[in-house]
Order: structure tokens, then C-alpha cells, then sequence
């Protein structure tokens, strides 16, 4: 089965993220520059003309597809990286993928989202050893 991440990280986090995933095997992911609040409804701010609450704070939001047998290794990864211990780390959430197909070979499924080196590779090579 595969599965979806859709992890929502503070800006500051998202290189830290990125080499922590890519050091697992994490080759295929998609990021977008998003806007929100969580619990905290935004940051309270204080300049020369007063204070002010800004509620839609820029956050980084990265999507993963990817096996389920690596699901977990994969958000234990990202929440290490992206942990501050501040409110407004992030989350996480967790989707089932029904199928996935590349466009450019055809292949679906576990064959769509393989690339070389990745972790299902690692993890082969790890156990062969």
C-alpha cells in the first residue's frame, strides 16, 4: 500500500528536513510555500507604530508518496528535523495513495516511485549485508 505525506514545517526547517529525508532515502518530494496558523492563531509583533497579531504565518509544506513500510522511519525523520520545541513546529499528516502512475513510462504503483538509491535500494543493500 502506498501512502501520502503532506508535512506543513516552519521555512527555517526545510534544508534541515530535506538533507534528513535525502540521508534516508527519500529521493521524490514536492514542496509549496504555503500560509496558516495552528493553535497559536499567529505571532504577536511590536513596531514603531504598535503592536500588531499576524495570523498567516509563511510555512513550507512538502509532500512524500511512498511505501508504506517506510512510512514510519520517514515521519520520525521528518519530526526530528523539523523539531524546535517552539510552538509552530508543524504537522503531519497521513494519506492513503490509491495508485500512482508516471507519465513518462507508464509504470504504477512501487514501480512509479522508485529512483536509484533510494530507500527500499538502501534497505536492500543494508540486509544483503
Amino acid at each position: 500500500m502506498l501512502k501520502k505525506i503532506e508535512a506543513i514545517i516552519r521555512e527555517n526547517k526545510v534544508n534541515d528536513v530535506k538533507d534528513a529525508l535525502r540521508e534516508i532515502g527519500i529521493m521524490g518530494l514536492n514542496m509549496f510555500e504555503i500560509r496558516g496558523h495552528g493553535r497559536q492563531g499567529g505571532i504577536e509583533l511590536t513596531g514603531r507604530s504598535g503592536t500588531y497579531r499576524v495570523d498567516m504565518l509563511p510555512k513550507i509544506q512538502i509532500n512524500i508518496v511512498l511505501s508504506e513500510r517506510n512510512l514510519e522511519e520517514t515521519i520520525q525523520t521528518i519530526v526530528k528535523a523539523a523539531y524546535t520545541g517552539e510552538p509552530g513546529d508543524g504537522l503531519i499528516f497521513v494519506y492513503p495513495v490509491e495508485q500512482v502512475i508516471r507519465v513518462r513510462t507508464g509504470n504504477r504503483s512501487q514501480q512509479a516511485i522508485s529512483y536509484p538509491g533510494d530507500i527500499d535500494e538502501k534497505k536492500a543493500k543494508e540486509q544483503k549485508s
